[in-house]
C-alpha cells in the first residue's frame, strides 16, 4: 500500500537542518518528521516571521522532500508533569525554563503547544505529534499506594490543561497525534482509554502509534491499532528488543545506559526486535490508514548513518503488503 515513508528528525536535532534534509533525501526517504528543537523547526518563528516558513520549504523542495507531520514532544512533556525538575531543564531551552518555577514552566509549555498548532498551519501540514506529560505518573508501582482518588484528580489535571490547547487545535483545522507511552499520561491500553474519556474523545485529539514501548509491556500492537483504528492519526516506526527470562536482566531497565546488554530491553534498528510488523502493517492496511509512516532511530548499537537508511528499506518491503480486497468495517458486516 503506498503510503510516504518519513524520517523523524528528533533524533538528528544535533545536525544543521539542511544536512539532515541532504542525507534524508540521498537515501530516498519522501519525507520529514520535523522536530521542533534544534535548528529543525521554531514554532515562534513560524508564526511570527513568514519568511522563516518559505525558507524550511526552499530547503525541503530543494531535497525534493515533503513534510506531513511535526512533533514536539519536549515541550508537551512539559505541560502536566509533576515534579518538574533538573531532566526537564535539560531539555527545554530557557524561553520555557524560565526561572524553573514548576507552575511556570508548564504554563509557558501549555502556550508553546498553543502556537505550534499555529505553526503547524503556517507550514501547511494538519498533524502534530507528542507527549502531554502526567502529574500520576510518579504513582506508577509505587509504595504507598495511590488512592483511586488521587489518580481521578491527574485526569482531571490533564484535562483542565490541555483542553485548551486542544481549542486551538480546532481552531486551526491541526489534529494532535498523542504517542502512547510510559511517564504519559496515557501508557498503555486501559489508560488511553481513560485519558480519551477524559477529554470526552475529542475529535482534534488522536493517537501516534509507536509500538516500541506496547512490546516492552507485552501489549499487543496490532489489537491496539484495530481498536483505536479511527483515532490512528500517525504512525510512528520504531523497534524494541526484550532480553528478559535470564533471571538477571529487569523489565524496566536497571538505570543501566541504553545499549547495555544488562538491560531487560532496548531500542533496535526497525526489523531487528520483537514487534511484530507484517501483522502490523496488514492491521493498518484492514483499517485504511494512509498517511505517513515514519521511521524513528533509536538504537544506541547501531550507527546511525548506517541505520536509517536499512530501516527504510525493511519498511519500503512492509509496504508491498497487499490491502485487503474489502475495508475492514465491510469484511465484518459481510459476515453478520
Amino acid at each position: 500500500m503506498p503510503r510516504p515513508v518519513t524520517l523523524f528528525t528528533g533524533q538528528w536535532a544535533d545536525l544543521p537542518f539542511e544536512e539532515m534534509c541532504k542525507l534524508a533525501s540521498g537515501w530516498g526517504y519522501d519525507g520529514l518528521e520535523i522536530a521542533c528543537w534544534g535548528d529543525h523547526f521554531d514554532v515562534w518563528q513560524a508564526v511570527e516571521d513568514e519568511g522563516y516558513v518559505k525558507a524550511k520549504r526552499e530547503v525541503l523542495d530543494k531535497y525534493n522532500l515533503k513534510v506531513w507531520a511535526i512533533s514536539n514532544h519536549l515541550k508537551g512533556q512539559a505541560v502536566c508533569d509533576d515534579p518538574i525538575d533538573q531532566r526537564h531543564k535539560d531539555i527545554l531551552p530557557s524561553k520555557i525554563w524560565g526561572d524553573g518555577d514548576p507552575e511556570g514552566v508548564r504554563q509557558r509549555a501549555a502556550e508553546e503547544m498553543k502556537v505550534t498548532a499555529r505553526a503547524a498551519r503556517a507550514l501547511g501540514v494538519d498533524t502534530v505529534v507528542g507527549f502531554t506529560g502526567s502529574s500520576i505518573w510518579k504513582y506508577v508501582a509505587m509504595f504507598p499506594p495511590a488512592s483511586q482518588a488521587m489518580v481521578d484528580a491527574g485526569y482531571e489535571d490533564f484535562a483542565n490543561r490541555w483542553n485548551p490547547i486542544i481549542d486551538v487545535f480546532d481552531s486551526e483545522g491541526v489534529k494532535f497525534a498523542f504517542e502512547v507511552h510510559p511517564s504519559e499520561i496515557a501508557y498503555d491500553y486501559w489508560t488511553t482509554v481513560r485519558m480519551l474519556e477524559a477529554i470526552d474523545h475529542r475529535e482534534s485529539y488522536g493517537l501516534n502509534w509507536d509500538p516500541s514501548h506496547f512490546v516492552w509491556q507485552d501489549l499487543n500492537p496490532v489489537d491496539f491499532i484495530f481498536d483505536f483504528k479511527d483515532r490512528i492519526y500517525h504512525v510512528d516506526c520504531k523497534d524494541a528488543k526484550r532480553r528478559v527470562g535470564n533471571g538477571r536482566n529487569g523489565r524496566l531497565g536497571s538505570h543501566l545506559a541504553w545499549g547495555d546488554l544488562r538491560r531487560g530491553w532496548d531500542f533496535v534498528s526497525t526489523g531487528h526486535g520483537d514487534v511484530p510488523w507484517e501483522d502490523s502493517f496488514r492491521a493498518l492496511n484492514a483499517i485504511g490508514y494512509d498517511g505517513p509512516i515514519s521511521i524513528e532511530w533509536e538504537d544506541a548499537g547501531m550507527d546511525r548513518l548506517h541505520g536509517a537508511p536499512e530501516a527504510l528499506k525493511i519498511v519500503r518491503a512492509l509496504q508491498e503488503i497487499e490491502p485487503p480486497a474489502a475495508s475492514f468495517d465491510a469484511a465484518f458486516a459481510s459476515s453478520d
